[in-house]
C-alpha cells in the first residue's frame, strides 16, 4: 500500500509539472529509466567493513537499536530519559534480519525514496517522521527527537543499508507480497485453531511470547508477544488484515522465507483475524489517519469512511466490494 500512496502522489506532481514545463522529445528520450533492484538476491552491506570514526559508530548505534530496541529504549531501560519505546519488541520484530530481509517490510533502499507521500498523513512525509510512526505506534511509545543520537543512528543505518541503491530504483522485495485473498469474510475461529497447531510454539498459547530473561532486565523478547500491554498497538500497520496477513505468510514461522511458504494465503488471511481480535494497547487518534477518506486502505478497520462499509468488514473482510465501491467514489470526484 505504502508504493501504491508513492505512486499516486507522483503522479500527481509529475502532472503539474509536465502542464506548466512539457518536457520535450529529447528530453523524454534523454531521461534515464528507472534502474531496477531485486533485494531477492541482493548482498546487504556488511557491518564488519564499517569504520569505526563518528559515522560508522553512528551505523553501529543504529544496528544495535535495530535488533536491540528495548535494551537502548525500552521502558525497562535504567535511564528513564531514554524510555522512548512503550513495549520491549525490537524493530527487528517486524523489519527481520536487521532489516535486510526480502518481503519482511525490509529498511534496505528505504532512503532512497523519502521524503514520500503517505496516505495515512496525506503529505509529505520525511524518513525521521516515518520512524517516529513506528516508535508511536509498532513501538506503542513516543517520538524521538529529530536531532537526537538515536535518530540520527536510525537514519545513519537506513542509508548504510541502502549502499549502492540508486534514488528511484523499482525495488523488488520492499513491502511486503500480498496474499491471494480468499474473497470472504476472514475467521477468527478457524484463525484460533491455525494458531495452536502453528504459532503457539513459540508465541505462547497465551500470546505472550517467550523472553530472553526476567521482567525488568530490559532483555527483551526471544519470541515477541503479539497481542497484550507488551505488544504493538491498534494504530499499527500490523493491526491491518491484509498488511499482517502478507507478513505472516512469507516469513512465519521464523525462519519462512516467501520462496517457501508454511502457511497458506488462508491460513495467514485468518490467523491474524484472530491475533487481532485478542486485545492490546489503543492509540489515540487513529480516527484521524487517512483524512483523505478515499485513499483510505480498505483494511483499515477505524472509521469514518468514505464507502458506507462497517468497521467489522474493514477488520475483517470481504475486501473487494469495498475496493468497488472506493474506486466510484474516486471515479465519481474526477
Amino acid at each position: 500500500m505504502r508504493s501504491i500512496n508513492a505512486l499516486v502522489g507522483a503522479l500527481a506532481a509529475l502532472a503539474i509539472g509536465t502542464a506548466i514545463h512539457p518536457p520535450s522529445r529529447a528530453a523524454q528520450a534523454a531521461e534515464p529509466q528507472s534502474q531496477a533492484v531485486d533485494l531477492t538476491k541482493w548482498t546487504p552491506p556488511d557491518l564488519a567493513t564499517v569504520k569505526d570514526d563518528d559515522l560508522g559508530k553512528l551505523i553501529k548505534y543504529g544496528y544495535a537499536l535495530t535488533t536491540e530496541t528495548y535494551k537502548h529504549l525500552g521502558p525497562e531501560v535504567a535511564d528513564p530519559a531514554k524510555r522512548y519505546s512503550g513495549n520491549n519488541l525490537a524493530c527487528q520484530s517486524c523489519h527481520l534480519n536487521a532489516g535486510t530481509q526480502p518481503y519482511a517490510m525490509p529498511w534496505t533502499g528505504v532512503h532512497a525514496v523519502f521524503p514520500m507521500y503517505r496516505a495515512r498523513e496525506d503529505g509529505i512525509s520525511t524518513i525521521e517522521e516515518r520512524v517516529n510512526g513506528c516508535m508511536q505506534r509498532s513501538m506503542n511509545g513516543k517520538a524521538l527527537p529529530l536531532d537526537s543520537t538515536e535518530m540520527k543512528a536510525f537514519v545513519a543505518y537506513m542509508k548504510w543499508l541502502s549502499t549502492g541503491i540508486p534514488v528511484g530504483a523499482k525495488i523488488e522485495g520492499a513491502g511486503t507480497k500480498a496474499i491471494k485473498e480468499p474473497g470472504r469474510a476472514a475467521n477468527p475461529d478457524r484463525g484460533r485453531q491455525v494458531y495452536a497447531e502453528v504459532c503457539a510454539a513459540c508465541h505462547q498459547p497465551d500470546g505472550q511470547g517467550v523472553r530472553k530473561g526476567q521482567i525488568g532486565d530490559a532483555g527483551g523478547y526471544q519470541f515477541p508477544p503479539l497481542w497484550g500491554p507488551d505488544s504493538y498497538n491498534d494504530g499499527a500497520g500490523m493491526y491491518r488484515g491484509l498488511t499482517a496477513a502478507a507478513f505472516v505468510h512469507n516469513n512465519m514461522p521464523l525462519g519462512t522465507t516467501h520462496e517457501a511458504p508454511v502457511l497458506s494465503d488462508e491460513d495467514a488471511y485468518d490467523v491474524i483475524a484472530f491475533v487481532n481480535s485478542q486485545p492490546r494497547p489503543h492509540k489515540e487518534g487513529v480516527e484521524k489517519d487517512f483524512p483523505n477518506r478515499l485513499r483510505k486502505p480498505v483494511d483499515m478497520p477505524f472509521p469514518p469512511f468514505a464507502d458506507g462499509f462497517s468497521a467489522e468488514q474493514h477488520k475483517y473482510g470481504p475486501y473487494d466490494p469495498i475496493r468497488a465501491k472506493l474506486k466510484e467514489l474516486r471515479q465519481a470526484t474526477q
